[in-house]
């Protein structure tokens, strides 16, 4: 795997091109990471609305269009991903992310009797479909979430325990992250003569001679990998053994991850403080086509540093559809939100999701509010431009994407993430994890920040 992760590079143009089998339109390729387009994907609404029931109604996950194959394609990469109550969302939405662009048909399941769970920050997500619908199909991989107790929910699924157990005798490839190596996988016995990695707080319960601090560990068809921070590396090992080396480096790449140790994570303008008397509020709005990544890193390493975070929807439902296909549930309607006053509004990314923001009046106002209060604001990925189209950056220094950082005046193009002032901005996808604990240190200080990282398994400067 070193060789692999070493290999990403900013530039895509040295790597092969990742097999597509589906035929998209070149609308469908415009997105925030200019990769595959999911074939789960919905394509969002034309309208947004500003009203929703306060009901709790049964979730399903949104239908999609079929899409066209071509003539004499390879069979598709079948790829499960089990969640449960307590699901680490991180972990699961980044696989599930990664594996889309990369190509394989992923199936989010739930292991409970209903397809919404709550995972363990709290991000309320949709599976695709139940567990039990998927026991007598076959999968290349098996990739297993971690989260407490999440992981404990996935242990005691008798059908997962079963087609996992199958998987493992077939030699097919299973994999599991943070607690589910030991919480999972090794009291149903699969952990047997293999080299195993997981979160350091479940270290102790992995077969003592077996277990290996490292990030990413392979052992035969099995991978494992430590937690949150290690998930985009654990998706890559992943896609790398299902579609090659090469096919990995490309997605790699246009995750936008780090290639440099060294390399500067955030650097800062026209310093203030952001201290608050309280804890602080922060305001995420999404909508269809918003990148599922950065909407759930935001949540759960916010939530994780002890700020109340309120994810409000500006479409017609408070469910959307992300850019590859995850259904998430806001915890309300951007309307209901509008009642209150924020610390902090942030805008995540995505080609059409920040379309579909930029459009929404009540968020427009609010915006609009926040800036004229002197109040903290920020966006990732596409949607600084949704700032600047309001004309809410002016002089100030920004990053974006680098699909459409050239579009933004004062550009920053070195750092993941730029501050200025009571601006915060970010380039997306794998820069979202320090965009957010950049937050954390500007509300909380560089002591809590640190202490965040270290539950994510993710390297953080000691001062």
């Amino acid at each position: 795997m070193e060789s692999l992760l070493s290999s990403f590079q900013p530039s895509l143009q040295k790597f092969t091109p990742v097999q597509r089998i589906r035929v998209v339109t070149p609308k469908a390729l415009i997105s925030s990471s200019n990769a595959p387009v999911s074939t789960q994907q919905q394509n969002p609404s034309t309208s947004t609305s500003s009203s929703s029931s306060n009901s709790k109604p049964k979730r399903t996950a949104k239908t999609v269009k079929p899409v066209t194959v071509l003539p004499n394609a390879e069979p598709k990469k079948k790829v499960l991903i089990p969640i449960g109550y307590g699901t680490e969302e991180m972990e699961a939405v980044i696989m599930v992310n990664v594996l889309r662009k990369a190509g394989a048909e992923v199936i989010i399941a739930s292991v409970e009797s209903e397809l919404e769970i709550e995972a363990s920050a709290g991000t309320r997500l949709v599976a695709d479909t139940s567990i039990s619908t998927c026991s007598n199909q076959i999968f290349d991989l098996i990739a297993l979430p971690g989260g407490m107790p999440g992981s404990a929910r996935l242990r005691d699924c008798e059908i997962l325990r079963k087609m996992t157990s199958k998987q493992a005798e077939e030699k097919r490839f299973y994999g599991a992250i943070c607690a589910a190596p030991a919480v999972t996988l090794n009291p149903w016995g699969l952990l047997k003569r293999k080299q195993t990695t997981g979160h350091p707080a479940f270290m102790h319960e992995l077969p003592t001679f077996w277990a290996v601090k490292s990030n990413i560990q392979i052992s035969g068809e099995l991978t494992t990998s430590r937690g949150p921070g290690t998930t985009f590396e654990f998706a890559l090992s992943l896609v790398a053994q299902l579609f090659g080396e090469s096919v990995a480096a490309e997605i790699g790449a246009a995750l936008l991850m780090r290639t440099d140790a060294n390399q500067l994570r955030g650097e800062e303008f026209n310093k203030v403080e952001w201290s608050v008397d309280h804890i602080p509020r922060v305001l995420i709005p999404i909508a269809n086509g918003s990148e599922e990544i950065e909407v759930v890193t935001l949540i759960d390493v916010l939530r994780r540093a002890n700020v109340e975070v309120i994810v409000a929807s500006v479409e017609k439902s408070v469910q959307i559809v992300a850019s590859q296909g995850t259904n998430i549930v806001a915890d309300k309607s951007i309307s209901e939100a509008s009642e209150s006053i924020y610390d902090l509004i942030v805008l995540p990314g995505g080609a059409a999701g920040a379309e579909r923001l930029q459009k929404c009046k009540v968020l427009k106002k609010m915006l609009k509010e926040q800036k004229s209060a002197g109040r903290i604001f920020g966006a990732i990925c596409s949607s600084p431009l949704v700032l600047q189209k309001q004309g809410l950056i002016k002089e100030k220094r920004v990053t974006a994407h680098p699909s459409i950082i050239n579009q933004l005046t004062n550009q920053v193009n070195g750092a993941g993430v730029t501050i200025d002032g009571t601006l915060i901005t970010s380039k997306g996808l794998a820069t979202v994890a320090d965009f957010a604990l950049a937050i954390v240190k500007k509300f909380h200080g560089h002591a809590r920040a640190r202490s965040v990282a270290e539950g994510l398994v993710i390297e953080y400067p000691r001062s």
